[in-house]
């Protein structure tokens, strides 16, 4: 039977476990460069135990970062700076992969613990752009994206995933969650467009499959290309579930190999009925009825809980985040409470209770 600690292979890559880390914004980056704190902070996944790392949101454009601090793939520079992690994560054995992304409408902002939460023009921010003329709650209004500006936005995930290739990411993901651009393409909340991006189900996820049809044709085929999709918007009239199953396997045919599912971030306040798996169903419905892989995340915290969502068939992968926040070395403790004696860091051989 498969379990947490079943080893899954995707395309050339195969990953140890079924236990990830999800990618998680960190805004700490310096003009879209990262440092220490992110060879610190994936690094300890790394030699944590976990099958797969995933970096956090990083942007294939400058104005495509969610805060001024956000790292990108725009330039050289970025891909010295990422390749100092993947060679550390590499070290451990350990696949990582990375988050592509342009935040859209919800960009242009300063870190959370910031006094001022917008960054102005002028002052090391920029005019967000979005499919509509649309504004988050509370944010600026955005510039609604020409068909050209459309076309360079596609070239730009292009350039971005090369550069996270030559920066020797393992496994590329697309954002298209939690209400950044992509996402926003796809939700009738955001997009109020009359052209061939906006209205119907088949315009709405034009940009999304072009992003992908550009990014498979252009990537090696020994490459898992994963999508990260908000499986509702939580309101009424937004994005839904059976849009996302039908979205999923859309993806699938054109050689996506993991649909990632969350849910919400693209309407301030949404009524969300939080509580430990709660987003497990979403992942569940897209394995079984598009028939593409899918990965579960949102409070999943204990061991057992995640051991038996991979037990049970509902998704082929947990991702966690807060979890890893709190122990890096989460994924080690859970093989031990499970019974399962995987391989340490020889550093942490004398903190093991199991052994073969």
């Amino acid at each position: 039977m498969t379990d947490l600690f079943s080893p899954l292979d995707l395309r050339g890559v195969r990953i140890a476990n079924r236990s990830w880390v999800s990618p998680m914004c960190q805004y700490s980056a310096h003009e879209g460069v990262v440092g220490d704190w992110h060879l610190v902070h994936l690094g300890s996944f790394a030699t944590g135990g976990a099958g797969l790392v995933l970096a956090e949101a990083t942007a294939v454009s400058p104005e495509g970062r969610i805060s001024v601090n956000c790292p990108g793939l725009w330039n050289d520079e970025q891909v010295t700076a990422w390749r100092r992690v993947t060679d550390f994560a590499h070290s451990q054995a350990t696949p990582i992969g990375i988050q592509l992304a342009h935040a859209g409408r919800k960009g242009s902002t300063h870190a959370p613990w910031a006094e001022h939460p917008f960054a102005r023009v002028g002052e090391g921010g920029w005019r967000t752009v979005a499919p509509s003329a649309v504004a988050f709650e509370g944010y600026p209004e955005p510039h609604a994206l020409t068909g050209v500006e459309i076309d360079t936005l596609v070239e730009d995930f292009v350039s971005a995933a090369q550069r996270a290739l030559a920066a020797g990411f393992d496994v590329l993901e697309v954002h298209a969650a939690h209400g950044y651009l992509l996402h926003e393409f796809l939700s009738p909340l955001s997009n109020r467009r009359e052209d061939e991006y906006g209205g119907s189900f088949e315009n709405r996820t034009r940009l999304v499959l072009r992003v992908v049809d550009a990014l498979r044709a252009s990537i090696p085929d020994a490459t898992p290309l994963f999508v990260r999709l908000s499986a509702t918007d939580w309101s009424e009239g937004g994005w839904n579930d059976d849009e996302t199953v039908t979205l999923a396997a859309l993806l699938g045919e054109r050689g996506v190999d993991l649909i990632d599912v969350s849910s919400g971030g693209n309407v301030a306040g949404a009524q969300i009925p939080v509580g430990p798996g709660y987003q497990v169903a979403f992942a569940e419905r897209v394995r079984r009825e598009a028939h593409v892989a899918s990965s579960a995340v949102g409070l999943i915290t204990e061991a057992h809980q995640a051991d038996e969502i991979i037990r049970e068939g509902r998704a082929d992968a947990v991702m966690l985040a807060r979890a890893n926040l709190r122990n890096p070395r989460w994924t080690l403790g859970a093989a031990e409470a499970l019974g399962r004696v995987i391989s340490w860091p020889h550093q942490f051989d004398r903190a093991r209770t199991l052994h073969s």
